[in-house]
C-alpha cells in the first residue's frame, strides 16, 4: 500500500468557525452540497470528503472556496447518512469496525455513490472536465478516478487506504498534499514518488512541515504555521486545477 490504513488520526480535528453559502440537494438517493450560487462552468471538481462527510461546516467552507474560484463544485454524501461524529462520539467508537461493518463504508458501498454522482455531473448537469478532490478517505476515491471518462485530474490531501496498484494504474495528472506526521509516512510518500515517476503522468507531491493528518480540513487554525500549511494545502490544489482542469 501507498498510504497505510485509517486511524484515530483521521477522526479528529477542529471544527472551524464560519458561514456556509451553499445548500444540500438530492440527487437520485444521494444528499449532495452544492455551493451557492451554482457556477455554470463546464469545469467542475467532485469533492470526496474525510469520514465526517458532507454535512461538516470545514468541508463546507472548502467547497464554497474551490466554487469561488470558478468551479462548479459537488460535494456527495459517501456514507448513505452515516458519517464519523468529529464531537460526542461514543467512548467506545470502534473506526474499523465502522469501515468494515456491517453494514460498512468500503468500496462496494462507496464506489456506486461516487460513479452515480460523476454521471450526473457529466450528463445532465453539463460538466465536460471533471476534478476529483479527495481529503483522507476520499483520497483513495479520487485516486480511483483518475481514468479517462472518469475525472481528468485530481487532488488528494494526507490520504489514506490507497493500494499500490491503484496508484499504478492513474491516467491523469496528480497532486499531493502531505503532512509530516502522518499515516501517510515518509516511507508511503517515497514509494509514491517512485511510482508516479513511471506512470508518466504529471505529478507532485508538497510535505508540509509541522501539521499532522487532517490538516487540510481539520486543523487548529489559531496556530500560524498550521493555518498557513491549511491555507496553502487549498492553494496547491486551485493551482493544480487551474492548469489541468
Amino acid at each position: 500500500m501507498t498510504s497505510n490504513s485509517p486511524d484515530t488520526c483521521c477522526t479528529i480535528g477542529v471544527k472551524h468557525e464560519g458561514e456556509a453559502k451553499g445548500h444540500l440537494q438530492q440527487i437520485g438517493d444521494v444528499e449532495v452540497y452544492i455551493p451557492s450560487p451554482e457556477r455554470s462552468s463546464n469545469r467542475a471538481i467532485l469533492l470526496l470528503t474525510d469520514v465526517i462527510g458532507h454535512r461538516f461546516i470545514n468541508a463546507q467552507l472548502i467547497a464554497d472556496q474551490l466554487a469561488a474560484n470558478g468551479y462548479l463544485v459537488v460535494m456527495p454524501d459517501l456514507f448513505h447518512g452515516d458519517p464519523v461524529l468529529l464531537l460526542n462520539r461514543p467512548a467506545n467508537f470502534d473506526l474499523m469496525a465502522w469501515l468494515k461493518g456491517p453494514p460498512g463504508h468500503l468500496p462496494n458501498r462507496v464506489d456506486p455513490v461516487v460513479q452515480a454522482i460523476l454521471e450526473e455531473m457529466k450528463s445532465n448537469m453539463g460538466c465536460d472536465r471533471v476534478g476529483g478532490i479527495g481529503y483522507c478517505f476520499g483520497g483513495k476515491y479520487a485516486v480511483r478516478l483518475l481514468h479517462p471518462g472518469l475525472c481528468d485530474v485530481a487532488y488528494v490531501a494526507h490520504p489514506s487506504f490507497i493500494d499500490a496498484e491503484e496508484l499504478q494504474a492513474i491516467q491523469g495528472p496528480l497532486s499531493i498534499a502531505a503532512a509530516e506526521t502522518d499515516i501517510f509516512p515518509a516511507s508511503k510518500r517515497h514509494e509514491s514518488e517512485d511510482i508516479l515517476a513511471k506512470t508518466g503522468q504529471p505529478y507532485q507531491i508538497n510535505l508540509f512541515s509541522g501539521v499532522e493528518h487532517g490538516f487540510a480540513v481539520r486543523a487548529d487554525i489559531t496556530k500560524p504555521t498550521i493555518r498557513f500549511a491549511k491555507e496553502s494545502a487549498l492553494l496547491q490544489a486551485v493551482a493544480w486545477f487551474d492548469q489541468y482542469l
